[in-house]
C-alpha cells in the first residue's frame, strides 16, 4: 500500500459524496433553493452589521472551515493510528459522509429555521424545556472544556517561541485591515491577496526577531500566556464579526489549505510508503497511547474528521448569522465538513508513513516504549535534522510535523530546511487551533446569553452591548481559569466522549426538524443512521472509561470527578433522547402537525397527504 492510492481513492470518494449525496440532502431532503425563493436568511432578516451580516459565500466557507477545524483533524487520527491506517480511514470516510457532513449541514439548516438561534434555543422550540435546558447545560460544559484544552495545545506551542507568538500576533492587526477595507469598499480580491502575502511575509519574517528586542517582548512564559490568550478572546468575540473574526479565521484558511496542498503535491511527488500494518496488535486494547480496544475508541479519538459535537457549536453560533443564501448551507456546511474529513486523512498518512517503532518512540513515554520491545529506524536521523530530541513528545502534534517533514526529506534539496520546516508545522498547528478558539468563545457568548437570558430577559439580546460584553467576558473567564490552573488536564479524556454525545444531540435534532418538514418521512433516516451508531459508542465508551479507568484505583486516569462528570453528561444525553422518541412518535402520529411544521419551514405541500411515509 503506497499513500498515494489512499489520497487518490479518498479524494475521489469524497468529491463523489458532496456530488452526490449532498446534492441530495440539499436538493430532497432540506429544500434549498425552494428556501431561498420563500424566506430571506437570518442574515438579511436581522442584518445588524455586527452578528447578523450577509456574507460572500466562500468567505463563509473560509470562516466556518476555519473554526471547525481545529486541533481534532490533526491530532485525532494520529493518535489512532495506533490500531493501524484501516480502522481510521473507514471511519473518517464512512464518518464523514454518512454523520459528519449531514450532522453539520442539518444543524445550520435548523439554527437558520430559528433566526440563528444556539442549538440549546433549538431544542428548546422543537423538542420542549426540558430538552433545551439539558442541551444548554451540555453545550456550555463541553464549549468551557473545548477551549480550555485546545488553549493549552497552543500555549506549548509559543512558550518562550517568539517566532510563534509574532507570526500569531501579526495575524490580528492584517485581519482587521482586511475587514475594514472590505466593508468599505465591497472589494474581497484585492485585500485577500494583500492579507495572505503580509501573513505569509509575518511567517518568513519570524526567526529573524528572536534576538532583537521585539524578541524578548515576545518570549512569554506559560503563565503569561495563560493570561494573553484569554483576554484576546474576549475581544475576539465582543467586536462586530466582520472586522476580527471573519477575515482571520477567513486568511488563517489559506494557510491551512496551503499548507495541506503542500502535502497532496509532497505525497504525489515523493509517493511514501506505508510503514505500518493495516491493523496492529492493539485493536483489541492495551496500547501504549490509547488504552481501550478499537471499537469504541476509534470514533471517540477521531472526532474532528469523521463527525464531532464542536461543529455544532459553530453550525448554530456565528455561521447561521452569516449565510447570504439558503443553498449556501451545501458548500459550507457538507462541503467544509467533507475538505475537514481530507485534512485528517492527510494528517493521518503523515503519521503512517513512519516506521512504526519511531511512531511509539514519540508518542509514547520512554519507560512506556521500553516494554514494547521495539527499535527505532530513522529516529535519532530524524532528531539530528530537526535539532530536537523527538522521543516521548507526546500527544500528537509533534508526529504530525515529523511525519510532514519525513516525507519531505525525500527530496535531497530539502534536507537543509528540514528544521525550518518543523517549526512551520508547529506554527500551523498553533494558528489551527487558535482560529478555533475565536468562534468558539463567540460561541460561548452566544450560549451564556441564552442561558442566563432565561432568568434575565435582556441577555438574550445578542445587540445589547452590556450583555455581549458580560457574556464574552464569563465565557473567557471560565475557561481562562481552568487554563490558567491547569486543572483541565485531568478531564481531557472526557473531552472525546461529551464532544460525540453532542454530536448525538444535534443528529436528534436534525432528526427531528427533518420529520417535521420534508415530503417523504424515510428522509429522517439521514439522520438516525448516524445517530443510532453514534449514541450506542458514546454511552459504551463512556461506561468503560467510567468503570476502567476513572473507578479504577489502579489506572493512571483514577478521577472521580471524571466519572460523575462523565455519568452527568450521558444521563443528560438520555434525558433529550427520550423526550425526542416521545416527540417523534407525537409527530409520526399526527399528520396535521406534519403538516404544521412543513409550513413553518417554509414548505408548502398541497394537503397532509403530500407528506408521504
Amino acid at each position: 500500500m503506497s499513500a498515494i492510492t489512499i489520497m487518490i481513492g479518498s479524494i475521489c470518494i469524497l468529491m463523489i459524496a458532496y456530488r452526490l449525496y449532498g446534492t441530495f440532502m440539499a436538493n430532497k431532503v432540506l429544500k434549498l433553493h425552494r428556501m431561498d425563493e420563500l424566506h430571506p436568511t437570518p442574515a438579511h432578516k436581522l442584518e445588524d452589521g455586527k452578528d447578523y451580516v450577509p456574507t460572500n459565500k466562500w468567505v463563509s466557507f473560509g470562516h466556518h472551515f476555519a473554526a471547525i477545524a481545529a486541533a481534532g483533524p490533526l491530532v485525532g487520527p494520529i493518535l489512532a493510528a495506533q490500531f493501524g491506517y484501516l480502522p481510521g480511514l473507514l471511519w473518517l470516510l464512512i464518518g464523514a459522509v454518512i454523520g459528519g457532513a449531514v450532522h453539520d449541514a442539518v444543524v445550520l439548516f435548523a439554527s437558520m429555521r430559528k433566526e440563528g438561534k444556539s442549538l440549546s434555543e433549538v431544542a428548546k422550540d422543537e423538542l420542549g424545556p426540558v430538552a433545551g435546558f439539558c442541551t444548554g447545560l451540555a453545550m456550555l460544559f463541553i464549549i468551557t472544556i473545548t477551549m480550555a484544552g485546545l488553549s493549552m495545545v497552543v500555549l506549548h506551542a509559543l512558550e518562550k517561541n517568539p517566532w510563534g507568538t509574532f507570526a500569531v500576533g501579526i495575524t490580528i492587526p492584517i485581519a482587521m485591515g482586511v475587514g475594514l477595507y472590505y466593508k468599505k469598499t465591497g472589494n474581497l480580491k484585492v485585500p485577500s491577496i494583500v492579507g495572505f502575502i503580509l501573513i505569509m511575509a509575518g511567517v518568513f519574517v519570524g526567526p529573524y526577531i528572536q534576538n532583537t528586542v521585539l524578541g524578548d517582548w515576545l518570549t512569554l512564559e506559560m503563565s503569561t500566556l495563560a493570561i494573553v490568550l484569554p483576554v484576546y478572546a474576549f475581544f475576539a468575540a465582543a467586536l462586530p464579526v466582520w472586522l476580527l473574526l471573519a477575515p482571520r479565521d477567513y486568511l488563517s484558511s489559506f494557510m491551512k489549505i496551503g499548507v495541506f496542498i503542500a502535502l497532496i503535491i509532497g505525497v504525489f511527488i515523493v509517493n511514501p510508503g506505508v510503514a505500518f500494518p493495516a491493523v496492529t496488535e492493539f485493536v483489541n486494547g492495551g496500547g501504549p497511547i490509547l488504552p481501550g480496544p478499537v471499537w469504541p475508541f476509534i470514533s471517540i479519538t477521531i472526532a474532528c474528521g469523521a463527525i464531532s459535537g464542536f461543529h455544532a457549536f459553530v453550525g448554530s453560533g456565528t455561521t447561521p448569522k452569516m449565510l447570504n443564501r439558503w443553498s449556501d448551507i451545501k458548500p459550507v456546511g457538507f462541503g467544509s465538513m467533507l475538505v475537514e474529513c481530507l485534512v485528517s486523512i492527510m494528517a493521518l498518512i503523515a503519521a503512517i508513513s513512519l516506521q512504526p517503532a519511531d511512531y511509539f518512540a514519540i508518542n509514547s513515554a520512554p519507560a512506556v516504549f521500553s516494554t514494547l520491545g521495539m527499535e527505532p529506524v530513522h529516529l535519532a536521523e530524524l532528531s539530528d535534522e530537526i535539532g530536537l530530541n523527538l522521543e516521548g513528545r507526546t500527544g500528537g502534534a509533534v508526529t504530525l510535523a515529523v511525519g510532514m517533514t519525513y516525507i519531505f526529506t525525500e527530496l535531497p534539496w530539502f534536507r537543509n530546511l528540514a528544521s525550518f520546516f518543523f517549526q512551520f508545522v508547529i506554527l500551523f498547528e498553533a494558528v489551527f487551533i487558535l482560529t478555533a478558539i475565536d468562534a468558539g468563545t463567540r460561541v460561548s457568548r452566544y450560549l451564556i446569553q441564552d442561558f442566563f437570558g432565561e432568568f434575565y430577559k435582556p441577555l438574550k439580546r445578542v445587540d445589547w452591548l452590556p450583555g455581549s460584553i458580560f457574556a464574552s467576558a464569563l465565557a473567557c473567564l471560565l475557561w481562562g481559569y481552568l487554563l490558567f490552573s491547569g486543572d483541565i488536564g485531568s478531564v481531557w479524556a472526557l473531552f472525546g466522549v461529551s464532544n460525540q454525545l453532542m454530536a448525538s444531540i444535534g443528529l436528534i435534532i436534525g432528526a427531528t426538524v427533518i420529520l417535521k418538514i420534508a415530503d417523504k418521512r424515510r428522509y429522517m433516516l439521514t439522520c438516525l443512521i448516524p445517530l443510532a451508531y453514534l449514541y450506542v459508542t458514546v454511552n459504551y465508551a463512556g461506561y468503560w472509561m467510567v468503570r476502567n479507568v476513572y473507578l479504577n484505583e489502579a489506572a493512571k486516569g483514577y478521577s472521580v470527578l471524571n466519572a460523575v462528570l462523565s455519568i452527568t453528561m450521558l444521563i443528560l444525553g438520555l434525558v433529550i433522547m427520550v423526550t425526542a422518541v416521545k416527540k417523534w412518535f407525537e409527530i409520526w402520529n399526527n399528520p396535521k402537525s406534519l403538516l404544521d411544521a412543513a409550513t413553518e419551514g417554509g414548505i408548502q405541500p398541497k394537503s397532509p397527504m403530500h407528506i408521504q411515509s
